[in-house]
C-alpha cells in the first residue's frame, strides 16, 4: 500500500480521463462544463489517506528480565524473558528480516523483525530507531533490564515487529542506554508478498488429526501450529511434526486439543520461503468446548487475602474471571456465582483482593459461550470451625492462623437454602494475638437450627453451614432443651395473662447486663439459656460478652464493662450477676491476688465486674441496680461471699417469676398453678446439665431479699 498524495503520473492519467469525458460531451455544453469542473476538483483536492489495519501489541523477547516502552506509532510493547528464534548472534550485531503480522479476522501484512546482540557490561537498556523511507514514518523502541544480573552475558533481543509496507526500505539504528559510543545502523527492504503454497486440508475428528493434501508439483513442508499475535507457535511434543510432503501426496497430522488457534501451515523447503496458513477452527463452536480449558495451565499464587491465578494457554485467551462457591469438593458439584466479584486481569494474571481464600471459593473463567471453574490448589485453610450442642446452646470452636473477624448466625433450612437470621454474633482475633482458639455460644430458638459461619473482615467470603448432630447421644439433650423452651413459653404466656402493664407503661424491656464466671460448661449453658429467655421472652435488651466477643476483644474488659454499666444505669436497667461455686473460687482469688482487687487480664470480664461492684457497694447507693442470681443445683447460699449478700438475690428456677417481675419493674406474675410442674422440669434439666456429681442446693432467703449470714 502506498501512502501520501498521488504523483505527477497519476494526475496526468486523471487529466486524460477528464479530457476524454469532456470531448464525448461536446453536444451538451452544460454537461461538458460540469464534467470539466469535477475533473479539476479531483486533481486539486488531495485524496483521503489510506487506511492501515490495526496493529496488535508488539512483543520483545530477551534472555533477561526486561521491560519495554515505545512511542505513539507502536502500541505498548510486551516484554518477556525467552530465547530469540535462531542461533545467538555475536555482539555487536543487528539483523533484519521480513515477517508477517497476522491478526484474527484481518489479512496478514508484512513487517520488519529485528534481532540484535550487544555486550551487557555498563548498560541499563537500549534503543532502536526506525525510519520507513518514502513515507518518512518514524518510531522508536526502548528495552530496559529490570534487575541487575551478575556476569556479563551478552544481551540477545528479538523484536516482533515493526509494521511496514511491501517494497519499502526501513532504516534501523541501534544505540545503548547510557550511550557507550556504540551505534549500529542497518536497512532492509520489506519483500513484496507473493502467493504462497497451495494445499487442501480435511479435519478427521475421530482420529483427532488433520489430513493435508499437496497437489501435483513441488514438495511442501507442512505442520500444525498455534497462531499467536505475531507468529504461529509449534505444538508441544509429541505432537510437533514438520514433514516434507511430495506433490500429489497427503499426510495426517495429529493434534492434542481442538482449540480456536489451531492452524495448518505450509512452506517451500528452501529457507525464508513464502508460507500459507489456514486456521479453520476460529468460527467452529467445537473449538470452544472443554478441550479449550484442558489446554490451559492454571498456576495458583493466592495468598492471605488475595486470590491470584496465572494462565498459560496455547491460544491468546483473555477470559473474564468471577468468584463462585462450591457446595462440595467434587468437580461435578455446582458453583454458585458471587455478585460483583469480577477479577482484574493483566498479562493473563487474574487477581481479586479482600477475599477469604478457601478451597471451595473458586474462579469461574468465561470465554465466548463456555466457562470453566478453577479452585485454589492449596487444600489447607487459614481457619477452621467445629460445632457442638450443649442444651439450649450451640458452641462454635474457631481456630485461625491469621488475624481475622468471624461472624455467625442461626438459620433454618427452607427449600435447600439456609438464610441467616438476626442477630449476628461476632468474635475477633486481634493483630497482636497469637494463634489460638476462639469460642462463640449461640442460643437455640428452634430445634434443628443450623449455623452459618463466615469471615466478616473481608468483602468476599464463603459461608460455612454447620448443623448439630441430633442423632444418638445428642438427641436426648436437645429434647430436654426443647422441653425447657416449651415450659418457659407456657409460663410466660400464663404470667402475661394475669399481669397487666399499667396504662402508659413502656412495653420495651429494660436493658439487662449479664455478668458471670466462666467456670464450667454447665454454667455457661445456663447463662446463655437465661439470656435468651430474657431477650426473646421479655423483650429485654440483653448485654452479654459472649454475644459481643468482638467488642470485648477490641476495647478490653474494663472499657467494655464500664460502657455497658453506664448504658444500663442511664436506662434504669439491671446488672444481673449469675453466681456459682466457681464464682466463689474466682472471687477469693480476685480478693487475695496481686493488684489489690484490680483485674489482671485485659479480657477478664469477671474481675472487671468485681472491681466495678466493689466501688458501687462502697458508695451511698449500696449496689443499686445490681441483682444476684444463682441456680439451686449449681450453687447454695453459703457460696455467696459476705460482701455480696446485701444484694437482692434470687434462686432459680424456684424464684424465676419474682426475678422476671423485678426486671420488668412490676409485681411478680401470678402463676402458682403452673409453678410446680415448671419447677420439676427445670430441675430435671438442671440435673442433666450438672451431671450426677452436682450437689443439692439449700434454700435461700425470700425472693429479692438479702441473704442472711449462714454459719461461719
Amino acid at each position: 500500500m502506498r501512502r501520501g498524495r498521488p504523483g505527477a503520473g497519476s494526475r496526468h492519467r486523471l487529466w486524460e480521463r477528464s479530457s476524454a469525458a469532456g470531448l464525448s460531451a461536446m453536444g451538451c455544453p452544460v454537461r461538458a462544463v460540469a464534467l470539466l469542473a469535477a475533473a479539476a476538483a479531483a486533481v486539486l483536492l488531495p485524496p483521503p489517506p489510506p487506511v492501515r489495519p490495526a496493529v496488535p501489541r508488539p512483543r520483545v523477547s530477551a534472555n533477561f528480565e526486561c521491560r519495554a516502552s515505545a512511542d505513539s506509532t507502536l502500541t505498548r510493547p510486551r516484554c518477556r524473558r525467552g530465547a530469540p528464534t535462531g542461533p545467538p548472534l555475536t555482539p555487536p550485531a543487528l539483523a533484519l528480516s521480513t515477517a508477517r503480522l497476522c491478526q484474527p479476522s484481518l489479512p496478514c501484512q508484512p513487517c520488519l523483525r529485528v534481532r540484535l546482540a550487544v555486550p551487557a557490561a555498563g548498560i541499563r537498556g537500549l534503543q532502536l530507531d526506525f525510519l520507513e523511507l518514502g513515507s518518512n514514518r518514524a518510531g522508536w523502541l526502548q528495552v530496559w533490564r529490570r534487575h541487575r544480573a551478575p556476569g556479563d552475558v551478552p544481551w540477545q533481543v528479538q523484536f516482533d515487529c515493526f509494521p511496514a509496507e511491501s517494497g519499502r526500505r526501513v532504516l534501523v539504528t541501534l544505540r545503548t542506554i547510557p550511550d557507550r559510543g556504540l551505534a549500529v545502523s542497518r536497512s532492509h527492504v520489506v519483500a513484496i508478498e507473493l502467493q504462497g503454497p497451495i494445499f487442501t486440508h480435511t479435519w478427521l475428528p475421530e482420529a483427532r488429526a488433520i489430513e493435508v493434501a499437496v497437489p501435483k508439483g513441488p514438495a511442501l513442508m507442512v505442520r500444525l501450529c498455534h497462531q499467536l499475535a505475531l507468529e504461529c507457535e509449534e505444538l508441544p511434543q509429541p505432537f510437533h511434526r514438520q514433514l516434507l510432503v511430495p506433490g500429489g501426496h497427503r499426510v495426517s497430522l495429529p493434534y492434542e486439543f481442538l482449540v480456536p488457534c489451531l492452524c495448518v501451515e505450509a512452506s517451500y523447503p528452501h529457507h525464508d520461503s513464502l508460507r500459507s496458513k489456514r486456521c479453520p477452527f476460529r468460527e467452529r463452536p467445537d473449538a470452544y468446548g472443554p478441550e479449550l480449558w484442558s489446554s490451559v495451565h492454571f498456576h495458583d499464587y493466592s495468598s492471605k487475602d488475595q486470590m491470584a491465578m496465572v494462565l498459560s494457554a496455547s491460544c491468546p485467551l483473555h477470559p473474564q474471571a468471577t468468584l463462585c462457591w462450591r457446595e462440595a469438593a467434587a468437580e461435578a458439584a455446582p458453583c454458585h456465582n458471587v455478585p460483583n466479584s469480577t477479577a482484574s486481569e493483566e498479562e493473563q494474571v487474574y487477581t481479586l483482593d479482600n477475599v477469604d481464600v478457601h478451597p471451595l471459593l473458586c474462579f469461574r473463567f468465561s470465554y465466548g459461550n463456555s466457562s470453566h471453574v478453577e479452585c485454589p490448589h492449596c487444600t489447607d485453610t487459614a481457619w477452621n470451625v467445629s460445632l457442638s450442642a450443649r442444651g439450649l446452646q450451640l458452641r462454635l470452636h474457631l481456630t485461625s492462623r491469621v488475624p481475622a473477624s468471624f461472624s455467625a448466625a442461626l438459620c433454618q433450612r427452607r427449600g435447600g437454602r439456609c438464610e441467616p437470621e438476626a442477630p449476628v454474633y461476632t468474635v475477633t482475633r486481634p493483630e497482636s494475638s497469637a494463634p489460638g482458639e476462639l469460642a462463640l455460644l449461640l442460643p437455640v430458638q428452634v430445634l434443628g437450627s443450623c449455623v452459618l459461619v463466615w469471615r466478616s473482615d473481608v468483602r468476599f467470603a464463603r459461608k460455612q453451614l454447620l448443623c448439630p448432630d441430633v442423632s444418638h447421644r445428642h438427641f436426648g439433650l436437645l429434647g430436654l432443651a426443647l422441653a425447657l423452651g416449651l415450659v418457659v413459653t407456657v409460663l410466660l404466656l400464663n404470667c402475661r395473662s394475669t399481669w397487666r402493664m399499667p396504662s402508659g407503661a413502656v412495653t420495651r424491656g429494660r436493658p439487662v447486663l449479664l455478668l458471670y464466671s466462666p467456670d464450667s460448661e454447665e454454667h455457661l449453658a445456663l447463662v446463655c439459656a437465661l439470656a435468651e429467655l430474657l431477650r426473646a421472652g421479655l423483650g429485654c435488651e440483653v448485654r452479654l460478652d459472649l454475644w459481643e466477643a468482638g467488642g470485648v476483644g477490641r476495647a478490653g474488659a474494663l472499657p467494655w464493662l464500664y460502657a455497658q454499666r453506664s448504658h444500663v444505669g442511664r436506662e434504669s436497667g439491671t446488672v444481673l450477676l449469675l453466681w456459682s461455686r466457681g464464682s466463689s473460687r474466682l472471687f477469693r482469688l480476685w480478693r487475695g491476688g496481686e493488684g489489690g482487687g484490680e483485674p489482671r487480664d485485659a479480657h477478664d470480664v469477671f474481675g472487671a465486674a468485681m472491681a466495678c461492684l466493689q466501688g458501687e457497694l462502697g458508695a451511698a447507693g449500696r449496689g443499686r441496680g445490681w441483682v444476684l442470681v444463682y441456680f439451686s443445683r449449681l450453687c447454695s447460699p453459703r457460696d455467696v461471699p459476705r460482701p455480696l449478700r446485701p444484694l437482692p438475690t434470687y434462686r432459680l428456677p424456684q424464684e424465676l417469676p419474682g426475678l422476671l417481675g423485678a426486671l420488668r419493674g412490676g409485681p411478680p406474675p401470678s402463676c402458682r398453678h403452673l409453678r410446680g410442674r415448671a419447677q420439676g422440669l427445670l430441675l430435671r434439666l438442671l440435673e442433666a446439665e450438672a451431671g450426677k456429681g452436682a450437689a443439692g442446693g439449700g434454700s435461700g432467703g425470700g425472693a429479692g431479699r438479702p441473704l442472711q449470714p449462714a454459719g461461719t
